[in-house]
């Protein structure tokens, strides 16, 4: 007895489909992240937008430890550090730490940082007034340069909290972002 098979045409489609099923899953992961984190309050997920820095009193009672973690994702060739692995802050203080960040490529890149705080309630309390992360980050190839971010702990940071983790992780986006500009040249 001989087997049907589909045809060439109808495998393409459902090929297609999955391929575009996939692309929607991935796209809604972004959300669906958000209120996760939003919910169980894990994560750290910091604001993308700067803090202005509203005149506050510094409380020089208490110093707060920050740590810095600098890592690239799978297959970003960047090299990225921070010139300061920690810095001690009294809460309401304003603070900078300059990371670093290379392209040894032949190919301009284009990159984005996400950072994340640990444990998750500090990130509430951490007030970025400015910081790369908040747009992405073009290197042409062989360029570095130094990003500085300027922070301050407020503080009604609860006093239990004295040491937190903020970890940046780039990512490389060379193709989102070329997307996106494609996208808004056509909609112009």
């Amino acid at each position: 007895m001989a087997e049907t098979t589909p045809s060439n045409g109808k495998l393409v489609i459902k090929l297609v489909g999955i391929v575009i099923g996939m692309f929607g899953f991935g796209f809604a992961l972004v959300p669906l992240y958000d209120v996760f984190c939003e919910v169980t309050g894990i994560n750290g997920k910091t604001r993308d937008t700067a803090s202005s820095y509203e005149a506050v009193i510094v409380d020089e009672s208490r110093l707060v430890t920050v740590e810095f973690i600098t890592r690239t994702n799978t297959g970003m060739p960047w090299e990225f550090g921070t010139e300061t692995r920690r810095v001690k802050v009294h809460p309401g203080e304003v603070a900078q730490v300059d990371f670093y960040a290379k392209n040894p490529t032949i190919r301009n890149i284009i990159g984005q940082a996400v950072p994340s705080v640990s444990p998750g309630e500090a990130a509430t309390y951490l007030n970025k007034t400015e910081c790369f992360c908040f747009n992405n980050q073009p290197l042409a190839a062989g360029e570095e340069v130094i990003m500085p971010m300027i922070f301050y702990v407020d503080p009604q940071l609860p006093k239990d909290i004295t040491f937190f983790t903020l970890q940046y992780t780039f990512y490389d986006v060379t193709e989102a972002a070329a997307t996106t500009v494609a996208m808004n040249r056509i909609g112009e």
